[in-house]
């Protein structure tokens, strides 16, 4: 599973790594999962390898591609679902009936530029990875505005994976490994950008973080130890936040 988003009280999860092109069974394909709260049983409501091999994005990157698609992010937002794909290079609408349409193809705009983290306020904003070996400072956060116009907001950022707001209007930024090169461990780092565009660092030494979330208690969660490691040896911090 990539990421988890509630409407109201029911739980909804996508799945990234599903579909033949990852080795599994065609009958498990990438998709949204509904879960029952009462029982923990699942089922799908959207088939998302369908929706990509049905609805291909305009400049995919031949050297780079997953038919079934690699779902990084997603968020709800008033009664539906939306997701990030960073391989296709794209943002989806999921409602709850399963219905998937096309809300930005950012390959078409950008080319090839892996949107992986997705967040609401007023306005959808994604930022991205880029591919490797990273170049420092060419990643960014991109807004969508309600008529899906879409351009560069915040840039100067290095292989974002985690993007959220708190109740401020205050923006956070995860950056998974901020140097030029290949990714690093220890030197993830948890931004701030405020309203007026200032920038201060929260946190630093991550090791090789993957998600980032603001929590009902005014704190930031973001997850450590997100892959390269042995199993088991993943974390969750937690980072209070001033006001």
């Amino acid at each position: 599973m990539a990421d988890l988003a509630f409407i109201g009280d029911t739980m909804y999860a996508i799945l990234a790594g599903a579909g033949c092109s990852h080795g599994n069974p065609s009958l498990l394909p990438n998709g949204v999962l509904r879960v029952d709260r009462e029982s923990g049983t699942w089922s799908m409501i959207a088939n998302l390898s369908a929706y990509q091999m049905a609805n291909p994005v305009k400049n995919p990157e031949p050297d780079d591609f997953e038919p079934d698609g690699t779902w990084y992010s997603m968020i709800a937002l008033r009664g539906s679902l939306y997701a990030i794909e960073p391989n296709h290079g794209e943002m989806v609408q999921i409602t709850t009936t399963g219905a998937v349409s096309r809300v930005v193809d950012y390959s078409a705009i950008f080319g090839h530029i892996v949107p992986t983290a997705l967040a609401y306020h007023g306005n959808f904003y994604m930022g991205n990875l880029r591919t490797f070996p990273l170049v420092q400072g060419s990643s960014a956060v991109y807004k969508t505005n309600p008529s899906g116009n879409t351009k560069v907001d915040t840039p100067g950022f290095t292989s974002v994976l985690g993007l959220t707001f708190d109740n401020q209007g205050r923006m956070y930024v995860l950056e998974m490994s901020p140097a030029t090169g290949f990714p690093q461990p220890f030197i993830g780092t948890v931004s701030r950008v405020d309203p007026s565009g200032a920038r201060t660092l929260l946190a630093s030494g991550l090791a090789l973080p993957t998600g980032l979330t603001y929590g009902p208690d005014g704190a930031l969660y973001v997850s450590n130890f997100g892959f390269g490691f042995p199993a088991g040896a993943g974390q969750i911090w937690r980072i209070g936040l001033s006001d």
